[in-house]
Parts: structure tokens; sequence; C-alpha cells
């Protein structure tokens, strides 16, 4: 991954770093490889490190850090290419999340502060990525992620300390239903147990019930569609099977009234509008976000506005390549009613930026991954320190928005 580090006149620093995650679709800024099988299998960054200083640091230098909208302006017009593929979304992004930083050193304050459009007051609720799906060995799990929402924890502290009793629970309940212990995916949850999604579900009801927590959880699932789509058949693969568009929505509406179900992301194909529109019309006990589909993109958002095709969208700024880019997108979704929620990434960070705009945004909802590695450990811890330093910090209410 790439690092970034801009310093001031003034002695003030920021840092910036670029994810990535499993499940990358087709529309977001092109990650920058060297693409030499000698370096780290191929995956080796050093043409966008090069990027950043021989490009885009000679045309930074001397600019004001606290003009976040001509310093991404700058970046975009020096890449010139619509997924940043000349200099690399991962150096592009990592400069532009290092400036907001800097400029929030000189202002002494969060960045979270620096980018509140209102009186802070809140913070997420976190939800959790306890099961992963895709194709693992034998097991080809059309859904990609099965998600925990603690949506009715009294606060910050009983949120996290939910998500976590959940998943450790949950260890032992697959490993009852599967005979053998349970394994753990590329993401980090528990690798899905079978084929079937509404199987995953009761697994993880089931966990819920051992751990106390049944009154305050409810689910989220992220399907990941596009790798379970055939564009020559233009069938998505579930349980083995090909189905059309239609059927997955019909069966993921079955799942919406057998389970609480906060949102279903990426139920379709990247380009599948017309899937998406249907499943707005008929998913009436959850809310559709677009992933993928949107890409965090302000012109892909607006279709989709058009389209009828999604009551809400995944923020990833890394997606779109700049600070000043994803803040549009938000900003569009805001004005016509829809969700935004902020998600790390399965390829995450420390010190993610996504957390400084989930609080700094005042989002209801955030994604965040399985509580097992350290960057995902540090997004809950820093969800604790910001209701600390927010004075009557509450968390936020999601009663308003589900749909069950």
């Amino acid at each position: 991954m790439v690092e970034v580090e801009v310093r001031t006149r003034t002695g003030h620093a920021g840092r910036g770093a670029s994810p990535t995650g499993q499940s990358v679709g087709g529309y977001e800024a092109l990650v920058l490889r060297d693409n030499d099988p000698g370096t780290y299998d191929g995956l080796s960054v050093h043409r966008a490190v090069e990027n950043v200083r021989q490009v885009i640091a000679p045309a930074l230098i001397g600019r004001d850090v606290r003009d976040q909208a001509a310093l991404d302006g700058l970046l975009v017009e020096l890449d010139g290419t619509p997924r940043k593929s000349r200099l690399g979304g991962n150096a592009v992004y990592s400069v532009s999340v290092a400036c907001l930083r800097a400029a929030a050193a000189v202002a002494g304050r969060p960045v979270y502060r620096t980018i509140a459009r209102t009186e802070l007051t809140t913070v997420p609720v976190p939800s959790f990525n306890v099961v992963n799906g895709g194709r693992c060995g034998d097991i080809v799990q059309a859904f990609n992620e099965f998600i925990v929402v603690p949506y009715r924890a009294a606060d910050i502290a009983e949120a996290v300390e939910t998500g976590i009793r959940v998943f450790d629970r949950l260890g032992a309940v697959i490993e009852k239903y599967t005979g053998t212990s349970a394994g753990i995916a590329p993401s980090y949850g528990y690798r899905a147990p079978c084929d079937d999604p509404r199987v995953v579900l009761e697994l993880i009801q089931e966990a819920v019930d051992a751990s106390g927590c049944a009154d305050k959880v409810a689910y989220a699932l992220d399907c990941a569609s596009s790798q379970m789509y055939d564009s020559t058949t233009g069938a998505y693969e579930l349980k083995g099977k090909p189905v059309s568009s239609a059927e997955l929505v019909d069966y993921t509406r079955g799942l919406t009234e057998d389970f609480d179900i906060v949102f279903v992301e990426d139920l379709l194909e990247e380009n599948d509008w017309d899937g998406f529109a249907h499943a707005v019309s008929q998913l009436t006990r959850t809310l559709v976000l677009g992933d993928d589909l949107i890409a965090t993109h302000r012109s892909r958002l607006e279709q989709a506005l058009a389209a009828g095709a999604v009551d809400g969208f995944v923020l990833k700024p890394n997606q779109v390549g700049t600070i000043t880019e994803a803040l549009e997108t938000y900003d569009t979704a805001v004005r016509h009613g829809l969700l935004a929620v902020p998600s790390g990434r399965s390829g995450g960070v420390v010190d993610d930026i996504v957390m400084d705009l989930s609080v700094g945004l005042q989002v209801p909802i955030q994604k965040n991954g399985a509580p097992r590695t350290g960057e995902r450990i540090e997004k809950l811890n820093f969800l604790l320190r910001a209701a600390e330093n927010i004075p009557d910090c509450r968390l936020a209410d999601v009663g308003g928005i589900v749909r069950f």
C-alpha cells in the first residue's frame, strides 16, 4: 500500500494511506501496482510512490494545504483519466487524505471536526462483517458479507461489546454445525459454512440468541453480486444454480420477511440498473444500497437517482480517488434523502480517514469488518474515543431509518 506524508512550513504534518478491497468494482479508481512477479508477487507499488514524488509533490509544494477543493482539483487535473489510472488512485488518494490531515493539524482539531457540516452530537452504529462468502474451496456462498448491526444498543460501548460478543459466540455455533473448526476467510470473518444464505443467517441468529443480544441486533447483507454474475448468460449463481435478476430479488425479499435486515448492498451486478430499480420496488422491509453500482462517483449516484435504483450508497472515498469528490457524492445523496454508509475496506489501513467521515458527517451507520484484526479494532477504538470527546455524545438513532 502507499502511504504519503505532507508537511507544512508551519511544522504541521498529515499522513494518508490508500486501502483496497477484496471485492473491487469496475468503476473504482485504479490501484496502480508494479506487476513485477519478482516483488511482492506483482503487488508492489513503487510506480505509484514515484508518481507522488516526481509528479504530484512538485505541483503541490507552495500551495495552501487548507484549500482541499483546490488541491484535489489539481490532483484530478494532473492525472487526467476517469479512473486515476495515470498516476494511480492509490497515489492520488493517499495525497488527498494527507493534505486533509495536515490542514486539520494546522487548525488544531480532529479531522472529523474539520469536515463537520453540523454540530457533533452522535457517533454511528458500527456494523460487523461476521461471516464472509464468495468462492472458498468447495463452498460457493453467493452473498459476500453477513453483517451484525447492534442498532438498539444503549451507547457506543454497548454496541462494540455486543458485536464482539456475537462474533465470539458465532465460532462455536459454526463448529457445532459443521463438526470442524470455524475457518477464517480472507476478510477475517468466519468462512461461510454452507452455500445457503438463509442457513448462514440462522446460524448468526443462534449466536445472537446465545449472546443474550436478540433485543439489540439486526442484520445486513453485502451480496457483491458482480462476483457471482455470468455476463454470457445474464444469470447469477445462487446455491449452485443460475438464477435471473428477478429471481435473486425475490429470494432476497423472502429473507427480509423472515429476518430484520437493515440494508442489502450490491444485490445485483454493477450495471444491472433495471434489476436495482426492481429491487427497490420489491424490498420494502429493507434499504437497497449501491456499492460497486455507485463506486462513490457523483455521476453514477445521479444516474441511480434518475433510475430509482437505490435507497442509499456505500461511501468508500478511495473508490473515487479524492476527498472532495467523495464529499460531493455524499452531499448529493443527502440532498435527495439517501442514506450514506461509510465503509472500511477488506484490505484496510490503520487510522483510516473513513472513520473521520463517519463521525464528522454524523451518519447513522458505519461498516466495519470482523473484530479480529488491528485495523478493524482500531476503528472501534476511534468511535469510543470520539464519543468521549464529543459533549453529551450518544449513539446515532437508526430506528428512524429501518423499515422492518
